[in-house]
């Protein structure tokens, strides 16, 4: 059975201890933090890999909902609330499930059975969608230029333009496109954001650093914030 790390987040404490009690009565969950707050949370995403968030939304500071939108990849979530107006945001930001307090223990062992599932189709392989997007196309001065997904070493955000570095050119394909939007376009399995303005082939890394990310001798910068993507794909493979 595969365990999923998980991070419970609630400022009352209460609510936390009774998570707590409820995370280690499931036998495929492992609690790696419970926090008070969602900074005390983004602290410990970034430095250890976690699979499942438990989020409180009414929170002081910055909500549950704005914390997630603040994550560049956000782990599977189950929101954990006292307020029901927020669950067409919450399923807009593709949470597993949104459950009420006070919560049964049924109701939530039913939610952590769903993000089993989630989480067990996330690791299988899918060859199917592999097959499907081998490669896209951008605009690069009024043509239309095709770029194979298999020939990127590394994207660079450049403000409103990005570079996309390829094996088979010294020339980087420049096109107008905005960082969030060529992220969307790549397979996670293939490839990682390891700062604000870059992300690289994951099949092209050949060494990590402490804060670089090594494709042969080209270093390209690793932020304190991206870790957690990093040490994501290095549990994958």
């Amino acid at each position: 059975m595969t365990t999923m790390q998980c991070l419970a987040i609630d400022d009352e404490k209460l609510v936390l201890d009774l998570l707590e009690d409820n995370i280690r009565q499931v036998p495929f969950l492992h609690l790696v933090k419970a926090c008070r707050n969602a900074m005390e949370a983004t602290a410990v995403l970034q430095s250890t890999p976690v699979d499942l968030l438990f989020l409180d939304i009414q929170m002081p500071g910055l909500s549950g909902l704005q914390f997630l939108q603040t994550l560049p990849q956000p782990p599977m979530t189950i929101l954990v609330t006292a307020y029901e107006q927020y669950a067409l945001e919450g399923y807009n930001l593709n949470v597993v499930d949104y459950l009420l307090k006070p919560v049964s223990f049924e109701r939530f062992l039913k939610a952590c059975n769903k993000a089993q599932e989630r989480f067990r189709w996330q690791q299988q392989p899918h060859p199917e969608q592999e097959a499907a997007a081998d490669h896209f196309f951008v605009n690069v001065e009024y043509t239309l230029v095709k770029v194979l997904l298999s020939d990127i070493l590394y994207v660079e955000g450049l403000k409103d333009y990005i570079k996309i570095h390829v094996a088979s050119s010294k020339k980087p394909v420049v096109t107008r496109m905005s960082m969030k939007a060529i992220e969307e376009k790549l397979p996670s399995s293939g490839f990682v954001r390891t700062h604000k303005s870059f992300i690289i082939s994951t099949g092209r890394i050949t060494s990590i650093k402490r804060d670089l990310v090594c494709i042969g001798e080209l270093e390209l910068p690793l932020s304190e914030f991206y870790k957690g993507n990093l040490d994501r794909v290095i549990r994958r493979s």
